[in-house]
């Protein structure tokens, strides 16, 4: 499947005149992208940005794309965040050049190239803490102070090395530092470290390494091990780009080499893409799993109804460029409802169900009516609902007292019901609560498919009683208060959760032909919404996730 790399609204952006204007730089034989994530953590909606991005570039001039997992850190890379890695970028509708690759695989290499530095005097063993070294490091005002042990001998570091790779290190007793610059204007070349002890079993690896590299450290390489072209990387790592070149020039690495390119990260609002704060709220409860529909993970966009072409197309409107900002969620709601406006099959359900008896229309007696699937193509053809005296309409669609304006059901007034008849409330019972229990109303024979020649209101939905669905419906709305939760310090992000994120409601009533719909089916539920049957259906209770509501905020907002 061929996608089209992102754009600035379809328009080209930098890094497409870069490739063109450079030919893939004239020193690789083939464009060669690659997508490295850590898996230390299921992938959300900047992920996807950055998948687009690489794997459209790739594809569009004719290249490839790796899919290179940095699996540094054996305390967080677990192999279940791997694997749901791959099917994300697989459910997004792309494929990888060979094999997934793991950071791991150049272990090896990678302590090799370490050694080499040592040699090379460029290199050295540190026994300060991590808060000694952060306290030398400096500030932006203040140059960093040299470490003491910065003059070691090349036998010494060497030997030293060798023991934190053995494991006969203490666990964070050393670290492996490059010798740069304490003094450089840029924090990233005051003589970051590269090699830090861990005792920890690695998820591929095992127990055969105690000694792990950084990930300023790997990236470069690995982008070179593999015969990457261009490493496509967030603005957060410009600071970061003179240390990747500084690394391949230090061990003199022959051309081709990789060229590190920085475009600006996707912020959307009312969410978050920390996954350290995502991990939270799912170790905490806040949310059901990484999977939670409020959650704007792959998986969760996934089990809320989200298509890969919506996100592809949100990924492509939002463009690509060297500054970064914070882009509305509502963008992104208009991505799903736009699609699937066309492509969602319509029926009806009754979220707050009140009951209606037509007192006129025989008790005995049905009917079956023939309501389109969807209005707009009437080649998808139709749907068959049954009317009786006794239907269900939605509580909301009635007042005994309407304001200035309401155009649906009151005592006296009249209304049609979708694809059916008009119909007269003539009167009211109540229950224990005070609230009304049944409607008592009249209906018109003469109005199936016909305008009547007197006013009415507005048209409401309604499902029969004898052959309704009862279902599960799960409203969500934005998980937090404000645009800009990532903003907040500290544990203050959980305070701006929105405690009104998820209503469940256990008595809605979906028309018939929702009945045999399977996991993850769209239907439009008019008037209330686009909505997608949940994993955690049974064939007896089916449980309905909104994807989005009906109201495009995104256009009304932008006047598109």
């Amino acid at each position: 499947m061929t996608q089209a790399a992102i754009g600035t609204s379809g328009d080209d952006n930098f890094l497409r005149r870069l490739l063109r204007r450079e030919s893939v730089d004239g020193a690789h034989a083939q464009l060669l992208t690659r997508f490295p994530p850590e898996p230390n953590g299921q992938l959300h909606i900047g992920h996807a940005r950055a998948i687009c991005l690489n794997f459209g570039l790739a594809e569009e001039f004719s290249g490839r794309c790796n899919l290179r997992l940095d699996d540094t850190n054996p305390l967080n890379a677990a192999r279940e965040y791997g694997a749901a890695i791959a099917a994300d970028v697989r459910w997004l509708g792309y494929r990888w050049a060979g094999e997934v690759r793991h950071t791991s695989d150049y272990f090896d290499r990678l302590r090799d190239c370490a050694e080499q530095l040592i040699n090379a005097q460029r290199a050295y063993v540190c026994e300060l803490s991590s808060e000694e070294i952060r306290e030398q490091r400096g500030n932006l005002r203040e140059p960093g102070q040299d470490s003491p042990h910065r003059d070691r001998s090349q036998a010494d570091n060497l030997r030293l090395f060798q023991a934190m790779c053995t494991g006969r290190s203490p666990e964070g007793s050393a670290v492996l530092r490059a010798r740069i610059d304490m003094r450089s204007p840029n924090m990233q070349l005051r003589d970051p470290v590269l090699y830090r002890t861990r005792h920890h079993p690695h998820w591929r690896s095992g127990s055969s390494y105690y000694c792990y590299p950084t990930y300023d450290f790997s990236h470069c390489l690995s982008d070179y091990f593999e015969g990457v072209s261009h490493s496509l990387c967030t603005l957060e790592f410009v600071d970061h780009e003179p240390l990747y070149n500084w690394l391949l020039d230090a061990l003199e690495l022959p051309a081709p080499r990789p060229r590190q390119i920085e475009f600006g990260k996707l912020t959307l609002s009312h969410t978050l893409n920390s996954k350290r704060r995502l991990q939270r709220l799912v170790a905490e409860g806040r949310v059901s799993g990484w999977d939670d529909p409020r959650l704007t993970t792959l998986s969760g966009l996934r089990r809320r109804g989200y298509t890969p072409s919506s996100i592809r197309a949100f990924c492509h409107a939002t463009g690509i460029g060297r500054n970064e900002g914070i882009v509305d969620l509502a963008l992104l709601e208009h991505s799903i409802r736009d699609e699937l406006n066309r492509s969602a099959p319509r029926a009806m359900c009754v979220l707050h169900p009140l009951r209606l008896q037509i007192e006129n229309y025989p008790d005995s007696a049905q009917e079956q009516l023939m309501l389109p699937v969807h209005p707009q193509y009437p080649e998808r053809g139709s749907r068959e609902l049954p009317f009786s005296a006794q239907l269900f309409i939605d509580r909301d669609d009635f007042s005994t007292d309407p304001p200035k304006g309401f155009k649906r059901l009151a005592p006296g007034r009249s209304v049609r019901l979708r694809g059916a008849y008009v119909i007269r409330c003539d009167a009211v019972e109540y229950g224990d609560d005070g609230e009304p229990s049944l409607l008592r109303c009249s209906y018109d024979a003469n109005t199936l498919g016909a305008k009547p020649d007197y006013a009415i209101g507005g048209v409401i939905h309604w499902v029969p009683a004898t052959a309704s669905v009862a279902v599960t419906v799960r409203l969500y709305e934005r998980l937090f208060t404000v645009s800009d939760p990532a903003s907040a310090k500290g544990d203050a992000f959980l305070e701006l959760l929105n405690p009104d994120s998820l209503v469940c409601l256990e008595q809605a009533l979906a028309e018939p032909a929702v009945a045999v719909a399977s996991s993850g089916e769209h239907f439009q539920f008019e008037r209330c919404g686009y909505f997608c049957v949940d994993p955690d259906s049974r064939p007896d209770r089916l449980v309905f996730n909104r994807t989005v509501a009906l109201r495009d905020r995104w256009v009304a907002e932008s006047g598109k």
